[in-house]
C-alpha cells in the first residue's frame, strides 16, 4: 500500500523488509512494476472521467 498511498515515503529498507520474508528482488521488481503500471493506468482514468463498466460496480 505504500507505494500506491506514499510513493515519495519508499525507503530502502522496505525492500530490505521484503526480502526478510522471503521474497527476491526479481519479485520485488516485478510487484513494484506491477503496482505502478495499475497506479499509472487509474490516474489515466480518472483523469479523463473513465466511468467503470457495469458488472465492475457491484
Amino acid at each position: 500500500m505504500k507505494l500506491t498511498l506514499t510513493p515519495a515515503e519508499m525507503v530502502e529498507s522496505d525492500v530490505h523488509d521484503l526480502e526478510a520474508f522471503g521474497f527476491s528482488q526479481n519479485a520485488i521488481s516485478d510487484a513494484a512494476q506491477v503496482i505502478s503500471y495499475f497506479n499509472y493506468i487509474n490516474r489515466i482514468a480518472d483523469g479523463l472521467g473513465v466511468d467503470l463498466e457495469p458488472e465492475m460496480k457491484k
